[in-house]
């Protein structure tokens, strides 16, 4: 009898062991193989949600971009990044890293993320150097006289 009880504490441990590591790799950066948090965005950009806020509310001063830099910023609570690649034309992106959705900074023509050292091309959100592999999602914003303005 003592025999049975040892295999159904050891299937047991070894059971509750097994779910450990199976939770601790869907856990958001666990190494489990399943993907990281950052690839269940439906249009495979890597982050689940965009900055939104109504058209028209300022986001920056066109003056505190400088040409052929950038800058970060927020849209409501979220975190984004601007530039302006050339005079009057600024773009912007989400400052999530697409890799496992560290905050990404703005390096002048250069966006970057300390987590794991990816780089994003600051005028196209494009990877410039990985572990992240997607784009950074482009956020809608427009310049209306002297005002950066969500789109």
């Amino acid at each position: 009898m003592d025999d049975a009880r040892d295999l159904t504490r050891r299937t047991a441990i070894a059971l509750g062991g097994a779910g450990a590591l199976a939770l601790a790799g869907c856990a958001p950066g666990g190494d489990g193989g399943g993907g990281t948090p950052s690839d269940d965005a439906p249009d495979g950009t890597g982050s689940g949600s965009t900055p939104s806020a109504a058209a028209g509310e300022e986001i920056a001063a066109l003056a505190d971009i400088p040409v052929g830099g950038s800058i970060s910023a927020t849209i409501g609570d979220e975190p984004v990044l601007l530039a302006q690649p050339t005079a009057g034309e600024v773009v912007a992106f989400s400052a999530i890293c697409t890799h496992q959705n560290c905050v990404v900074a703005a390096a002048g023509e250069r966006f970057e993320c300390s987590c794991h050292g990816s780089a994003f091309d600051a005028a196209t959100g494009e990877v410039l150097n990985g572990p992240a592999l997607k784009p950074l999602p482009s956020v809608a914003v427009a310049v209306e006289g002297d005002r950066v303005v969500t789109g």
